[in-house]
């Protein structure tokens, strides 16, 4: 068993805050991904959990024992970085059996617990490798199995894909999920990347300005986004800012049926989610550009005012620019005061 138990920690370089009063339960087994933007404070809470910097106020448990001011070497954590942080001078055994010979462990057993581990991260055969001799992959791999090789409690990983083009980023993200599943480690995720949140996670938790914005499920976070900065950073989502009056939204001419009271709102509708039709006359809005992604197209739809949005549909060829066009959002959300107002569509 594993639990991370992390308790009003703040953070402060200064008179910035970086982490302010934030709270996180990790259960064990879980994989949970701290989403963000740059500055919103999820590294810095990392490397509080792994010992790299100390909270200014706060306490972080694992397994119920306090390791707030316990040295990173003390911990039972382990930690990949971006950056890899492998020696260049040493093989690849000898990166992953470095930390085990600290721990005086006979050589028999270094050497078992290191081919296993590289067995489990497909780099069997490739201890005798220089790491200069590896790919961007293959480092990374090797940086994930020096952490795992020390059997850690905890796996903390801050953004270990960022340099990697996107097809090997997705196929070791992918592989990591398995491994993580596998050995059923509790794994702290850090990323900026909402695709690799949605991929890899139990739970996401959206970070901004060092508190949370929102923590629940990939599937909760992107159809019931809690404020607008979830909505906006989570998936594509067009926010219009309107007036309701009388139970119908309005922006530049384009309306949507609203029963909330009258005031200042702001409609949040996935492209997949906005309709579009033929319009008779000049109709509300026109189509400035159609991009044809082979098994979709994203239309960037025109108001009057110049306002733009975003509508997927399944044929480009459907579709040509200055066509005017209706709107017909079929689900959507409103939110005013930086917070939910209204939830569903047009047909309930």
């Amino acid at each position: 068993m594993a639990v991370l138990d992390i308790k009003g920690v703040t953070k402060k370089f200064g008179t910035v805050t970086a982490v302010d009063s934030f709270d996180l339960t990790v259960a064990d087994g879980e994989l949970v991904c701290l989403l963000g933007p740059s500055g919103s404070g999820k590294s810095t809470l990392l490397r509080m959990v792994g010992g790299f910097e100390t909270p200014t106020s706060g306490e972080i448990k694992i397994d119920g024992e306090d390791v707030t001011r316990v040295p990173p070497e003390r911990r039972p954590t382990g930690m990949v970085f971006q950056s890899h942080a492998l020696w260049t001078h040493m093989n690849v055994f000898k990166n992953l059996a470095f930390g085990l010979k600290l721990r005086r462990l006979p050589a028999d057993e270094i050497k078992r617990r290191v081919d296993a581990v590289l067995e489990l991260v497909g780099l069997g055969g490739y201890g005798t490798r220089m790491t200069n001799q590896l790919s961007g992959g293959q480092q990374q791999r090797v940086a994930l199995a020096r952490s795992l090789v020390l059997e850690p409690k905890i796996l903390l990983l801050d953004e270990p894909f960022a340099s990697l083009d996107q097809h090997l980023r997705e196929r070791l993200r992918e592989e990591v999920r398995d491994i993580q599943q596998r050995l059923k480690i509790t794994t702290l995720f850090v990323t900026h990347g909402q695709d690799e949140a949605l991929a890899l996670a139990d739970r996401i938790v959206v970070m901004r300005d060092g508190k949370t914005e929102q923590a629940d499920r990939p599937d909760t976070v992107y159809r019931e986004p809690a404020t607008p900065f979830v909505a906006g950073f989570i998936g594509t989502m067009n926010l219009v800012d309107g007036t309701v009056a009388n139970g119908t939204f309005s922006h530049a001419g384009f309306t949507v049926p609203l029963a909330v009271a009258d005031g200042p709102a702001t409609l949040a509708v996935r492209p997949e989610a906005l309709g579009m039709t033929r319009a008779e006359g000049q109709g509300v809005a026109k189509i400035h550009r159609v991009t044809d992604y082979g098994t979709h197209a994203i239309v960037d739809v025109e108001l009057p005012d110049g306002f733009r949005l975003k509508a997927m549909v399944n044929e480009a060829r459907d579709w040509s620019s200055g066509q005017a066009i209706d709107l017909q959002p079929r689900a959507f959300a409103a939110y005013r005061d930086n917070a939910a107002i209204f939830r569903g569509g047009q047909n309930g």
